[in-house]
């Protein structure tokens, strides 16, 4: 899968995208991003909604291994 990440979790993550090999849900996705790129990631995870395939994920969905998820903080504006 590709993990694209947004705004302030592109600068926690120091990147704007990566792949992820695996089947799993979105939980143990962001576990497993969480332990990778430490605490400061895993603060912003918290705030952030993640999309799988376009579609907004809890963190029960499957995420398959051709998957896009978007880690997308919280926006403001208008």
């Amino acid at each position: 899968m590709i993990i694209r990440y947004f705004a302030g979790a592109a600068e926690a993550a120091g990147r704007k995208e990566q792949p992820f090999d695996g089947d799993l849900t979105v939980a143990d996705l962001k576990s497993r991003l969480s332990d990778e790129h430490g605490p400061e990631f895993a603060r912003v995870l918290t705030a952030c909604s993640v999309l799988v395939d376009g579609t907004r994920a809890t963190d029960e969905t499957f995420a398959a291994t051709g998957a896009t998820v978007d880690v997308l903080p919280p926006f403001a504006g208008g």
